[in-house]
């Protein structure tokens, strides 16, 4: 085991390879509070790329209601029991240390690679925790669709389920895709060396040539995303549209632009922003406040990674629902949640601009440049601690800019009206 830096933790891990980075990182962001799980991102994915024999049960890209749902079944749940076992009561944060390298604080219980130590599988000891589902566990991708957890005693008491900052009675969508962690299970545990991570876009791919099919990434990613083929005896993986992030689609990026994925540019809810960020030798992140990305995950760190404690260093992020139980937000994306959240429900000036350049553009935006507007009215916003605050708006308008710096798109924050003359027998 070598021991690499893993900010998302605030410290140093085990990791069963040297530490090595790519010079740009592949990284997305999701708003979970926009999402109405249409699963039009997961049919985009589907008609793409898993619609041949042996991919049945493949889906890349799924959207599952939490707490209940799941693909495969209980994915996480089951994890995390096992990480509470092999470390009872020792899995928490200390957040009482923040700085630019470890913005949630420090993680002082085990990842799937340092619980691996203590923990012999029948058939010999494991690079990471994990499990291997069963074919019940592949089946259903939507199994527990929208059902909610909470109890209402009283049918009285039915209006204060409603009320925010949390809801009695919840339940949310979870998106997901594989996360191109930067430190990957999936990787670690290949006896083949058939998983790599592209240097020039950090994206995790499965050589199909190399692949004898042993399961071991399916059984070690603590995320499930690589999914084995009967039919190839192979494992696959979402390969993060590598040939659209590289602008090989000579319709759609006619000068070589990178292009979003299909599942975020298909997208129908706008909740999603893809992109690259750039990374030094080292592995940090190169100071970029005019990036989208960097903006959002770094400098306000809105947007948290989905289960950091495991110890990959995922590059998907999620701005958390406003109204799930705090604790549950904890478990799911550490202790950033209140400080996230703070920010989702009254932003700032900036900040809403941002936010409109999510789905405003098939290519990858790298930039964005604010144009400030007038003042056009005032709101009161309810933060999560239950105080009133008031929010000022501005009808600035975003742009943004590709690889080359090209403008490819331009929001305003208020949408243009349009009448139409009335001319016609169907006229409003």
């Amino acid at each position: 085991m070598s021991e690499v830096y893993n900010w998302q933790l605030g410290r140093k891990m085990a990791y069963p390879h040297e530490e090595a980075h790519p010079r740009w990182q592949f990284a997305f962001v999701f708003n979970i509070n926009r999402c109405i799980a249409c699963q039009t991102c997961t049919m985009a994915c589907k008609s793409t790329w898993t619609f041949s024999r042996g991919q049945e049960t493949m889906w890349w890209n799924n959207v599952e209601t939490k707490p209940y749902g799941g693909y495969p079944h209980n994915w996480d749940s089951k994890l995390l029991g096992m990480l509470e076992k092999r470390n009872s009561g020792g899995q928490v944060w200390k957040t009482g240390q923040k700085g630019p390298e470890k913005p949630y604080g420090e993680f002082k219980g085990k990842t799937i690679f340092e619980a691996a130590d203590t923990h012999l599988a029948p058939e010999g000891s494991q690079r990471a925790v994990g499990y291997i589902p069963s074919e019940q566990e592949w089946t259903a991708p939507n199994i527990h669709e929208e059902t909610a957890s909470g109890k209402i005693r009283q049918r009285q008491n039915w209006k204060d389920s409603v009320q925010l900052p949390e809801h009695r009675v919840w339940f949310f969508y979870l998106q997901r895709i594989c996360n191109h962690c930067t430190y990957p299970a999936c990787l670690a545990a290949c006896p083949r060396n058939a998983i790599y991570k592209r240097p020039e876009d950090g994206i995790v791919l499965i050589d199909q040539e190399r692949c004898r099919g042993y399961r071991k990434c399916v059984e070690a990613c603590p995320y499930k995303k690589p999914m084995y083929n009967s039919a190839t005896r192979a494992s696959e993986k979402c390969i993060g549209c590598y040939p659209r992030v590289e602008g090989k689609d000579s319709a759609l990026s006619p000068n070589g632009e990178p292009l979003e994925t299909r599942c975020m540019s298909a997208c129908v809810g706008k909740i999603r922003l893809q992109g690259l960020v750039e990374k030094e030798e080292d592995g940090t992140w190169t100071k970029a406040s005019d990036s989208p990305l960097y903006f959002l995950i770094r400098e306000r760190e809105i947007a948290l990674p989905l289960y950091p404690q495991f110890g990959t260093e995922p590059n998907g992020y999620y701005i958390p629902p406003r109204w799930a139980p705090r604790s549950y937000l904890h478990q799911m994306f550490g202790p950033g949640v209140e400080k996230a959240l703070e920010q989702y429900c009254c932003p700032d000036r900036e900040l809403l601009a941002v936010l409109q350049l999510f789905r405003a553009s098939q290519e990858i935006l790298f930039t964005y440049k604010i144009l400030k507007g007038p003042k056009i009215g005032e709101v009161e916003a309810t933060l999560p601690s239950g105080e009133k605050k008031t929010q000022e708006l501005f009808n600035d308008t975003v742009l943004g800019f590709n690889k080359f710096g090209h403008e490819v798109v331009r929001v305003t924050i208020e949408e243009p009206t349009f009448e139409r003359p009335g001319k016609h027998v169907n006229s409003i």
